[in-house]
């Protein structure tokens, strides 16, 4: 039997203007589609007919094992991630199952608008310099060791953008993180949030750390931190480049 072909797909935000052509055009070609239930749930009619398997939250190596499992018996798959399959997506996890089997499958990334950009876009224009990307989740990284990168962050002086930054259960670790960037940067630092960016129902706020508001923040909501050459103009968060200009 031939073997099918496995892609990690990034959707994006999840509407259908900020999906890819190429990510429209292999979830079309697909025969299978593999995802977190609200991802699929993102994508509409566009998987309409097609075999659909679905976990919920952690079950991201079931969902994968599976995808090669269907790729073995010749299927055309689509493992989804929503923004980009290769940043905190499923395409990482995918290629190392994936080396495991004897017969290796053909693997491909496609990207997509991830959450920083989403979010980033929203506000303005934070990320004109260099920048980091943290999660706040500890489900996978150990909380000291993002502690101490969330100091190491801080002191680099780069724009700082937070995914998961808080749950439900998790409500001790953003007020920490803040805090610290605070002591480091100081208190009037630029800082903005944006729920839901990139989807229906984006809400956006903007102003200095020590005015974000935290009990507003959820698993859907992106936290950007600003930098020393952060500023907000015209109602926009912006990070000076470096370009010589008449000062603002």
């Amino acid at each position: 039997m031939n073997q099918g072909k496995i892609f990690a797909v990034g959707i994006g935000p999840g509407g259908a203007d900020l999906l890819t052509p190429r990510a429209h055009e292999v979830l079309m070609r697909a025969e299978v589609v593999v995802g977190y239930r609200p991802y699929l749930d993102l994508l509409g009619n566009l998987i309409d007919g097609k075999d659909i398997i679905s976990t919920g939250m952690r079950g991201e190596v079931e969902r994968c094992q599976s995808a090669i499992t269907k790729a073995l018996q010749g299927r055309v798959v689509a493992v989804v991630s929503s923004g980009d399959a290769g940043i905190y997506g499923m395409a990482g996890l995918l290629l190392e199952l994936e080396e495991k089997e004897d017969d290796p499958l053909e693997v491909e990334v496609v990207p997509g608008v991830t959450a920083a950009n989403a979010a980033a876009a929203a506000l303005g224009a934070p990320l004109m310099n260099d920048f980091a990307v943290l999660s706040l989740s500890d489900w996978l990284t150990p909380l000291e060791e993002i502690k101490h990168r969330v100091k190491v962050v801080a002191a680099a002086d780069l724009v700082c953008v937070l995914y998961n930054p808080q749950s439900h259960s998790r409500r001790e670790l953003l007020p920490e993180v803040i805090n610290e960037f605070a002591r480091v940067r100081g208190e009037s630092t630029v800082a903005g949030t944006v729920r839901n960016a990139g989807r229906e129902g984006e809400k956006c706020w903007l102003g200095t750390l020590t005015e974000l508001p935290v009990a507003d923040v959820d698993m859907v909501t992106v936290v950007l931190i600003g930098n020393s050459r952060s500023f907000i103009i015209n109602n926009r968060m912006v990070t000076r480049r470096g370009y010589q200009v008449t000062d603002i």
